[in-house]
């Protein structure tokens, strides 16, 4: 049984059954006598684990058949050159819209390999606080791709809708909100998400790419960050990270056993809305996102008085509520509640900081 309830934004907490059933696999997967960590990822035992993973995983994101899953390592960060070096071919030009640090961040990378349209930035005094209204995008003519953070991690904005592109290819780094609902996967061209939020540890890297896209790169790409290198060797053109797509396979199961993706979604708006409704309450505690575009996965708020933060944190701690400590680029206090928290955690919270109050207000 656990002691504490972990708030990190990644690594972050995992299932309880998936850390067990790992636990007791770790000597002897299934009578092999050895451990998943110590087999060949070209084992026939291996094989089965990477096979199972990614018919459970399309199936619970409902992936069409013209799309390839790539299970990769080097983390989302990889994935903001991956794209350009792979899709910005054709025109030599890309549109991105920045909501937040990691979406700044795909920007100056892909500056690296071609033209970048900023076509909405959401920067303002207070930080990154919203969403670009959708009716205000204006996708460039001609781009290869547009990319976009649904879900910024750090300051907790995610978006209430999915840009319309047209015939343009949509990029989407979902690396803090995949699996967390339901999404038509049909109206991207190209997901990845990093695995230590929603997937499972870090060391993994999920890569959901329309089959057309797959080689659109020129030639004098290196072969290792090439999709189509990946593609047509199953992932495995190197030893791939095993105990994580291991893992990652086992929390498909643990999401399929919860009901799917449409329950999830249902039992995280759960906790999010209580949470926001903590802090809404009250003066003493603030949230700055737009409510329309406020996180489901990473809670930020501030406390009023800011010189009580510390105590704030290290109360919560003693309480068993972990990991609460804001981005270190903004501060505050962030509580990060993806599928893997449940509800008494955040009742937890949510009773720590009412006695917190009523000590300090």
């Amino acid at each position: 049984m656990r002691k504490v309830f972990n708030f990190s934004a990644g690594p972050a907490t995992l299932p309880e059954e998936v850390l067990i059933q790992a636990k007791e696999e770790a000597l002897d997967w299934c009578g092999s006598g050895m451990s998943i960590m110590e087999m060949s990822h070209r084992s026939k035992e291996f094989m089965s684990v990477a096979i199972q993973a990614e018919e459970d995983l399309r199936l619970l994101l409902n992936i069409p058949n013209n799309y390839k899953i790539l299970f990769l390592q080097g983390g989302a960060t990889l994935q903001f050159s991956m794209v350009p070096l792979n899709l910005m071919s054709k025109v030599g030009s890309a549109d991105y819209i920045k909501t937040g640090t990691w979406g700044a961040k795909a920007i100056r990378e892909a500056k690296l390999f071609g033209k970048v349209n900023v076509i909405a930035d959401t920067s303002s005094e207070k930080g990154f606080i919203s969403e670009p209204d959708k009716n205000s995008l204006n996708i460039s003519e001609e781009s290869d791709y547009l990319h976009y953070t649904p879900n910024e991690t750090i300051e907790g904005v995610e978006f209430s809708y999915i840009p319309e592109t047209g015939g343009t290819p949509l990029v989407a780094d979902m690396s803090s909100n995949i699996l967390s609902k339901p999404i038509d996967v049909s109206k991207y061209g190209i997901i990845y998400a990093g695995a230590q939020k929603n997937i499972g540890p870090a060391g993994l890297t999920l890569v959901i790419i329309r089959e057309d896209l797959v080689d659109k790169g020129s030639p004098n790409i290196p072969t290792m960050l090439r999709y189509d290198t990946y593609s047509s060797n199953e992932s495995m053109y190197n030893t791939p990270p095993t105990y994580s797509w291991y893992l990652a396979g086992l929390v498909f199961r643990w999401l399929k056993k919860q009901g799917g993706l449409q329950s999830i979604s249902e039992k995280n708006n759960s906790k999010s809305e209580a949470l926001y409704k903590a802090i809404d309450s009250t003066e003493f505690y603030n949230n700055h996102v737009e409510a329309r575009c406020r996180s489901r996965m990473n809670v930020t708020f501030t406390l009023q008085n800011k010189e009580l933060e510390d105590d704030f944190l290290s109360k919560a701690k003693d309480a068993g509520l972990v990991s609460l400590k804001g981005h270190r680029s903004i501060g505050g206090i962030r509580a990060s509640i993806y599928n893997a928290m449940p509800y008494d955690g955040v009742k937890a919270l949510i009773d720590f900081m009412s006695e917190f109050e009523r000590k300090n207000g």
